[in-house]
C-alpha cells in the first residue's frame, strides 16, 4: 500500500504509536508520520505508507494550523497541562482589546527557543530524552513565522486561539509567552491541529474509525479507499508528464530536459497513467531527482 493516510489523531497515544497502529492495519512494513503531535494533542497527522514514505521529508516543509486553549495563571515544566506545576500566578482582568494588542506581538517572523520536552535533536539526542534524564541544555533560538493568530474566545483564566504558522513552531511556547506578556504565566491546555501542509481535518479519518473499517467486511479495501496516492501527496508542485518511452530513463535517474515556461523550481514527474515517478528540482533546464519511486510490477 503506497501513499498517505490523513489520520485524526486521538488524545493519548504518541505519534509513533499511532503510526505503528496504522502500519499494522495497512499491512505494510514501511510507515512514517510527518509533523509530530504531542500525546495530549489531537487532529491532523499525515501517515505515509510504502513508497509514500520517500515523500515524507518533503511534506514536513508545509505550514500548520491549530486551534489551541491556553490556561493562564499556571506554569508547568512541559509548558502544557500534563506537566508538573512550577508556579501559579494571579491573572489580571482580561479584555478583548488588551488580548488583541498582546497577540499582535506574535505575528510575523521571529526567533523561538524550542522547549526541553520536544523531539528537537541537540547533540544527536532528542530533547525530551535529555529532559527525562534531568538535563537542561542550551537550545538555539530558531526562526519561525506566524501567518495568522486569531482570538476565538476567552474567560477569566482561558484563551482560545487559532494559529497558522510555519513548521517548527511550538504552540506550547506561545502559551507560556502569552501568559508572561499578560503579566501572569500560562500553559497549553488543549491543542488540535486543523491542517498540516495541504491536508486538513475534512480529509482526516479518526484512528478508531479506520481500525473499525479494517476489521469490517471490506477489510483492507476500506483502508485503501481513504489512501491519497503518491501523485496527490504534493499537490502544490506542478506536474511534468513524460512519455512511456521516457519512464525507464526517469526510474534510472537520467536527467531529462524540461520544456516548461517559466521553468518551475520543482516538479512532480508523472507517467502516462498519471502515476508519480519522481520528484525533481529543475536545474539549468534539466531534471535533478530528489526522490524516485519504485513502480508496481
Amino acid at each position: 500500500m503506497d501513499g498517505l493516510l490523513v489520520i485524526d489523531k486521538p488524545a493519548g497515544p504518541t505519534s509513533f504509536e499511532v503510526t505503528a497502529r496504522v502500519r499494522a492495519l495497512a499491512s505494510t512494513r514501511k510507515a512514517g508520520h510527518t509533523g509530530t503531535l504531542d500525546p495530549m494533542a489531537t487532529g491532523v497527522l499525515p501517515v505515509a505508507l510504502g513508497e509514500g514514505t520517500k515523500l515524507a521529508g518533503l511534506l514536513t516543509e508545509g505550514d500548520k494550523a491549530y486551534d489551541a486553549v491556553v490556561r493562564l495563571g499556571l506554569e508547568t515544566d512541559t509548558l502544557d497541562i500534563t506537566g508538573a506545576v512550577r508556579r501559579t500566578a494571579e491573572v489580571p482582568p482580561l479584555t478583548e482589546p488588551a488580548l488583541s494588542a498582546v497577540l499582535g506581538r506574535f505575528h510575523g517572523t521571529f526567533l523561538q527557543v524550542p522547549p526541553m520536552v520536544s523531539a528537537v535533536k541537540v547533540g544527536g539526542r532528542r530533547l525530551y530524552e535529555r529532559a527525562r534524564a534531568g538535563e537542561e541544555v542550551e537550545r538555539a533560538a530558531r526562526p519561525v513565522t506566524v501567518h495568522s493568530l486569531l482570538l476565538r474566545d476567552f474567560s477569566a483564566t482561558e484563551v482560545t486561539l487559532s494559529v497558522r504558522c510555519s513548521k517548527g513552531f511550538f504552540v506550547r511556547v506561545l502559551a507560556a509567552e502569552l501568559g508572561r506578556a499578560l503579566g501572569s504565566c500560562g500553559c497549553l491546555k488543549a491543542l488540535r491541529r486543523t491542517a498540516s501542509g495541504p491536508f486538513t481535518l475534512e480529509q482526516a479519518t479518526p484512528l478508531e474509525r479506520l481500525e473499525a473499517l479494517a476489521k469490517g467486511p471490506l477489510g483492507e479495501a476500506a483502508v485503501r479507499s481513504r489512501l491519497i496516492p503518491p501523485a496527490a501527496m504534493l499537490p502544490h508542485l506542478p506536474a511534468f508528464g513524460v512519455e512511456a518511452a521516457d519512464v525507464p530513463r526517469v526510474l534510472h535517474g537520467v536527467p531529462l530536459s524540461v520544456y516548461l515556461e517559466p521553468p518551475p523550481p520543482r516538479v512532480r514527474v508523472l507517467g502516462p497513467d498519471g502515476s508519480l515517478l519522481a520528484v525533481a528540482d529543475v536545474r539549468a533546464g534539466r531534471l535533478a531527482y530528489l526522490r524516485v519511486l519504485a513502480q508496481p510490477t
